[in-house]
């Protein structure tokens, strides 16, 4: 609605309507107020509606809207409750019926305005049955449905006059022409008849020449029947190399071939096209038929808006979402004989794929081997109509080759010439470039000294005056002309043009009826036009809700896959589990000893035990160090207390065996003695 109120705006605030309006205060217009300016757009298009509704009562505009909407062949409503709401909002003015019929009058407002003006001339009068018993009346009227119908043709042909591809100003062109070609002719037949009328013997030299043009026009026609002899015998020749490699084809196809094999060949080729013939054309004969019957109901269908679309949207939701529950609930109450025959039908439905996708590659490689052939067969008659045959050969090869030398060397020759003749078209730009600023300058001297002088534009009115003498000299040679030749020239040029309309009429009248039919298919294919447009705004809108409903489909279908996959993945850890636990079980309760050790039961106890075992050894170690840690403690402190002692032994034999080197102390042995190393404690 927003996008049709803001059309009609616009098209109100152009000309002619000027009317300064926008979107509010358009919106805002009372019932009065709105019929007024579909009065005002139905007066651009017919002007005797130009009429102030003030004026008129309700009743008279509404009669008087519907005249015009009828004669311009507006589409109400069909059903009657539409149609009784489609006069009652024409009446009070009302915006949804006022808006439409605004809208289609900018859309088609120059196809209008004929139609308009046709209706003038062409909505017949409405007598009354008992008046037409007056013998008056009666040829009154029959004379004016007569000059209706002069009316309609001179109208016709108006209209194909004024589309017709003639222009009067080529044609002016073409007699002009013509006339001078023919004057031309007509001096040089009249110079020629001079000089034979001098010679004694004319009679017969101009037999003989006629005889001579004969047998010219005789050679032509002959040379004509010998090139299609030519091209006859050539397309035989081909049709006959075409039929001997055809032949050699089915030769070398039966070579090894037994009825056996043939039948079973015409066999396949009958059932695929017994099945091309009963199941796939029928098929597309209905769904093209189904098609069809979509779009004429489209068609038929008025212009929709974006509320209806909104409308449409909202099913296509509610019924998308019904299926979507049915399947839901056919899924859930599965029956397991229909599970185990969806297997069948699924494979069944694959085979059917493959068989109409088969079929399709079989009549599209049919349809391009036919195209192929007819492409073919075109170009060899491209071929032999241009003599393409033809290939020359030994002697013949090698004059065509020293002939394309010797073009070849003049081609260099004219190549260097060219190169020559384009330096000097260089140079003699430049000096003509050079000559230009010397004219301007001295035109600029010459233009000062005029100024200095008092004489400003001297020059230009001297070229002015030479200029116009030329031209009155032209028109003073044309004036010379006789009278004589000026009527011959008119009777020509009345000769010419009646001969140009005798040959133009078999055209015109051809193209009378085609021009009317063209404009007919032009109203047709604009009014489809726009209810394509309409449509495919529609469907491309549904498109891309569907498109994003299948993107979320997707989406939802990856994270459903994904959990299924995670799922599996631990029902499978879970099962391997599940394996282990049994497989323990079994070991634990078999009565089997070695078995039974294999069990990781078993296992873990015996490694429980021994880790029990380690740790009381480890305790009772632990006790011991405790008991001894006060004895060991003692002996560590006189081991320190030992080794202090002899440091200080060491130090002091250290200090006191520098002064007493002779002699011997407690702690140092005699001479000859090997000292040990004694401990006392």
């Amino acid at each position: 609605m927003s996008e049709q109120l803001k059309f009609i705006v616009q098209a109100l605030n152009k000309e002619p309507y000027n009317k300064r309006t926008n979107l509010i205060s358009f919106d805002s217009l009372q019932s009065d107020q709105l019929l007024q300016t579909l009065t005002d757009v139905l007066a651009e298009i017919d002007p005797k509606q130009k009429i102030d509704v003030r004026g008129e009562t309700a009743d008279q505009t509404a009669i008087r809207i519907f005249n015009v909407l009828r004669i311009l062949k507006y589409k109400p409503p069909t059903d009657h409750e539409n149609l009784s709401e489609f006069r009652e909002g024409i009446v009070k003015g009302e915006k949804p019926v006022i808006y439409p019929i605004l809208e289609w009058l900018f859309l088609k407002r120059d196809d209008l305005k004929k139609r308009a003006y046709l209706a003038r001339f062409l909505v017949k009068v409405e007598v009354a049955p008992d008046q037409l018993q007056d013998e008056e009346v009666s040829d009154l009227f029959g004379k004016y449905e007569v000059t209706m119908e002069e009316f309609k043709e001179t109208h016709k042909s108006v209209e194909s006059l004024r589309n017709s591809g003639f222009s009067t100003g080529e044609l002016k062109r073409d007699i002009t022409t013509m006339e001078d070609e023919k004057e031309q002719l007509s001096k040089r037949i009249e110079r020629l008849r001079r000089k034979v009328e001098s010679l004694p013997n004319k009679d017969k030299m101009l037999t003989v020449a006629r005889s001579l043009r004969l047998e010219a026009d005789r050679e032509t026609s002959i040379n004509n029947q010998k090139q299609d002899q030519r091209n006859t015998l050539t397309h035989c020749e081909q049709r006959y190399q075409r039929l001997q490699s055809q032949l050699k084809d089915m030769k070398q196809s039966s070579v090894g071939a037994t009825p056996e094999g043939l039948m079973e060949r015409l066999d396949e080729e009958t059932r695929i096209n017994s099945y091309m013939v009963k199941d796939k054309l029928p098929k597309d004969i209905v769904m093209k038929k189904k098609s069809l019957q979509d779009l004429e109901k489209v068609v038929n269908e008025p212009a929709m808006g974006q509320a209806d679309l909104d409308v449409l949207n909202q099913q296509i939701k509610e019924i998308s979402s019904e299926i979507n529950q049915l399947i839901e609930k056919k899924m859930m109450s599965g029956d397991p004989i229909d599970d185990k025959l969806s297997l069948f039908r699924q494979q069944a439905n694959i085979i059917q794929r493959k068989k109409e996708g088969a079929a399709e590659s079989l009549a599209e490689a049919r349809d391009e081997l036919a195209q192929t052939e007819q492409g073919i067969s075109e170009k060899k008659e491209l071929l032999s109509q241009s003599d393409g045959e033809e290939v020359l050969k030994g002697e013949e090869f090698k004059r065509y080759v020293s002939k394309l030398r010797g073009k070849s060397n003049i081609y260099k020759k004219k190549r260097q010439e060219m190169a020559e003749l384009t330096a000097e078209i260089g140079v003699l730009s430049r000096t003509d470039e050079i000559l230009r600023m010397k004219d301007q300058q001295l035109n600029q001297q010459l233009t000062v000294l005029e100024d200095k002088k008092g004489v400003s534009g001297y020059r230009d009115t001297q070229e002015e005056l030479e200029k116009v003498s030329a031209v009155k000299g032209e028109l003073d040679d044309m004036k010379g002309k006789t009278l004589e030749d000026i009527s011959e020239m008119v009777r020509k040029l009345t000769a010419r043009i009646s001969e140009k309309k005798s040959a133009l009429a078999p055209i015109i009248k051809e193209l009378r009826p085609l021009r009317q039919q063209c404009q007919d298919l032009t109203v047709t294919h604009n009014e489809q036009k726009m209810l394509y447009d309409t449509t495919a705004a529609g469907l491309e809108s549904n498109r891309a809700k569907l498109e994003q409903e299948v993107r979320g489909y997707r989406e939802e279908c990856s994270a459903e896959e994904s959990r299924f996959h995670y799922m599996n993945s631990m029902k499978k850890i879970l099962e391997t589990q599940q394996q282990k636990i049994n497989k323990e079980m079994k070991m634990y309760m078999s009565s089997d000893p070695l078995e039974k050790k294999q069990s990781f039961r078993e296992i873990y106890s015996k490694k429980i035990q021994e880790q029990e075992n380690l740790g009381k050894s480890l305790r009772e170690k632990q006790k011991m160090v405790r008991e001894s840690h006060g004895p060991n403690m003692r002996q560590m402190k006189m081991w320190k207390d030992l080794d202090r002692l002899i440091e200080c032994k060491q130090q002091y034999q250290h200090s006191t065996g520098t002064g007493s080197a002779g002699r011997f102390t407690d702690a140092s042995p005699p001479p000859g003695q090997e000292q040990h190393d004694q401990l006392v404690l």
